[in-house]
């Protein structure tokens, strides 16, 4: 049985994995802005088998509440074994582009947020000597794009910090995964046409869920974003500028 802390719970991709692990009978500690939402997912993980199921309110745009919301939590699992770091915004390019503040926004929420957490949670794990970091970036911070590259920019942040996260705990026993999912159906993406590309948040769930066990490094999520983005990867400069993506 492993202690897990789940933060962004309410986030379509972090409630489907919990649920695996719910059914494989770990003990959950759920962290998210809606109570009432939080409340409704930790009832049925504990139908499907949690050994244990709590939850508490964060912001996770309250900087200065992120120590005390992550010690209180790792308290009441009794110590902690996995976290899963799975919150984030997917805000409008255009807005951004007309107004910093918009994008301010989003840099704070989708990078400076988690690297507070993984600041304070990296030295937990540091320090124990064992367990695993699991958090979910994206395709998008691959390689900047016209249509995303605010969003992209700061999930690439994200990937680089946990390059060095990971390098750094490599030594202690601890496991740093990084998820890149492509295009995922959820309420987040709901007005966009889907296609071939498009995951359901329990694919993705069960590409997290093998990754731990696997203790991989890096998940493409699913596993064709990988063969995808090394293409994008790939295209010249002088050419990818002309490109409309």
């Amino acid at each position: 049985m492993k202690r897990i802390l789940i933060i962004g719970a309410t986030s379509a991709i972090a409630e489907a994995t919990a649920r695996l692990w719910a059914a494989q009978g770990h003990s959950l500690y759920l962290l998210g802005r809606n109570v009432e939402r939080l409340g409704s997912i930790a009832t049925d993980l504990a139908v499907r088998g949690a050994s244990s199921a709590q939850l508490a309110r964060l912001d996770v745009n309250d900087f200065a509440q992120h120590v005390c919301v992550l010690d209180a939590a790792i308290t009441a699992l009794g110590g902690i074994d996995m976290v899963l770091i799975a919150h984030g915004t997917l805000g409008e390019q255009k807005a951004c582009e007309r107004d910093f503040a918009a994008t301010l926004q989003e840099l704070n929420t989708n990078a400076i947020s988690v690297i507070s957490l993984l600041t304070h949670l990296g030295n937990r794990f540091e320090a124990q000597g064992h367990g695993s970091m699991v958090v979910i970036s994206s395709v998008a911070g691959d390689r900047g794009r016209q249509s995303n590259y605010v969003y992209g920019a700061a999930k690439g942040a994200v990937s680089i910090y946990l390059q060095g996260l990971r390098q750094r705990l490599h030594k202690s026993g601890v496991q740093v995964l990084t998820v890149k999912p492509g295009f995922v159906d959820t309420p987040m993406t709901a007005e966009f046409k889907k296609g071939l590309l498009w995951a359901k948040p329990e694919a993705i769930a069960r590409c997290i869920d093998a990754g731990v066990q696997k203790r991989r490094d890096v998940v493409y999520a699913p596993w064709f974003w990988w063969g995808v983005m090394t293409v994008i990867r790939a295209v010249p400069e002088r050419l990818f500028k002309r490109l409309s993506l």
